[in-house]
């Protein structure tokens, strides 16, 4: 009986260290979760040693450079956003950061790429922001592999191919929307967020086609390299689930053995940067053309282009339902080549956070749309403000509710 009591205890004490090993991994994996309410470092970039990240919440002047700070959110609660800004970009990459804070519902966390010397602008127009709670942001210096960098530099424009490397950077960030700084929402961004919980098992990334009408697709009339679907990609606005990017093995026409992204991307430069004419739009339709069922595609409304409208309306979701959001690409929010699109962009621009967005924002706009119509974009000059009057009775109406 000594014996079988010595045993049994044995047993039990075998028992509670295994569940007290149990509770510590469980707690070490939550710690590591990815967006968790830790008050963790922004991951380094694995390609550039010593690369910094600064960050802060909009509102808040206190914050000092080089510090960190994350909302003690659970993830599914909060929506990340990327940008890479370069160059005279500054005004047009806060126009958009404003558009995408005036109508969101849930928090949003900015991951703004900048040339060093942009950074304190950033940070002192940000932080002065009047949505603390709202909005947190983190300020990256441009990076590239140091093996490559020269390469990918001068790749379309400065800092373009940024973008391809956001899974490699941002490797604590399951889900991100990136966007150009030529994009203005019109609806709350958690509405395109929402197309993550629509992507099949297979699918990592969406985007809009290039082109609606094949008669003037770039890419089926002129493109030197395999593309997706009949007219292209655009990769203006480009929604990821990161994680599925990160563990995906991507067939490919260089080998036969599938690759992952991060091993798949110089690879391809290579063998196609003679063939190429958009840079890293073009990279991305060529792996797409591989991988096809790994892409979800959204109608052209989620990224209204000029080429939607100067030939003619050719955006039929948007004729419909209005514009979600407008890219404004080629420039043209600083010429007068396209002044539907320049009468948003500077009435975004002057909103101020606060004012009746009625009197202040649609009812101004409009005017200055009708100034438009002499063109063909103006001539359709109700499809720019159908979306946006709508965002801004549900934001009048949320707030009636208390929320």
């Amino acid at each position: 009986m000594r014996r079988l009591a010595r045993v049994a205890l044995l047993c039990l004490g075998c028992g509670l260290c295994s569940l007290l090993y149990g509770f510590s991994q469980l707690g070490r994996s939550l710690e590591q979760e990815p967006g968790g309410g830790g008050q963790q470092r922004q991951a380094q970039d694995p390609a550039a040693p010593g690369a910094r990240a600064a960050g802060g919440s909009a509102g808040r002047g206190a914050m000092g450079a080089g510090r960190y700070n994350y909302m003690k959110t659970h993830p599914s609660e909060k929506m990340h956003l990327a940008v890479v800004a370069c160059g005279e970009r500054l005004e047009e990459t806060v126009t958009m950061l404003r558009s995408a804070i005036i109508f969101s519902i849930k928090p949003l966390q900015f991951h703004i790429f900048a040339e060093d010397q942009l950074h304190k602008s950033f940070k002192d127009i940000l932080d002065d922001f009047p949505y603390e709670g709202k909005v947190n942001y983190t300020l990256y210096p441009i990076t590239f592999p140091t093996e490559s960098a020269a390469e990918w530099k001068k790749l379309f424009k400065p800092c373009a191919s940024q973008r391809l490397f956001l899974p490699l950077i941002l490797k604590n960030v399951d889900s991100l929307l990136y966007v150009d700084t030529d994009i203005l929402f019109l609806r709350p961004v958690d509405d395109i967020w929402s197309f993550l919980g629509k992507f099949n098992s297979t699918q990592i990334a969406a985007m809009a086609p290039e082109h609606e009408e094949p008669r003037i697709g770039w890419y089926n009339r002129f493109a030197r390299h395999p593309y997706y679907g009949v007219t292209g990609i655009n990769s203006g606005v480009m929604l990821m689930n990161m994680t599925r990017i990160r563990r995906k093995y991507f067939k490919n026409d260089m080998t036969a053995v599938r690759l992952q992204w991060g091993e798949i991307l110089m690879p391809l430069l290579k063998k196609y940067k003679l063939n190429i004419t958009w840079g890293d739009q073009d990279l991305l339709n060529i792996m797409f053309f591989h991988n096809p069922e790994s892409l979800y595609v959204f109608p052209c409304q989620w990224n209204y282009r000029p080429d939607h409208c100067i030939y003619g309306s050719n955006c039929k979701e948007a004729e419909e339902e209005g514009i979600f959001i407008l890219h404004g690409n080629r420039g043209v929010y600083h010429d007068d080549k396209q002044p539907t699109f320049r009468a948003v962009y500077e009435a975004i621009k002057n909103y101020s956070f606060g004012d009746d967005m009625v009197r202040s924002l649609l009812q101004p706009l409009e005017l200055e749309l009708q100034k438009t119509m002499h063109t063909y974009c103006g001539r359709i000059y109700k499809v720019f403000i159908k979306q946006l009057a709508k965002s801004i009775r549900d934001f009048y109406a949320r707030r009636s509710r208390g929320r």
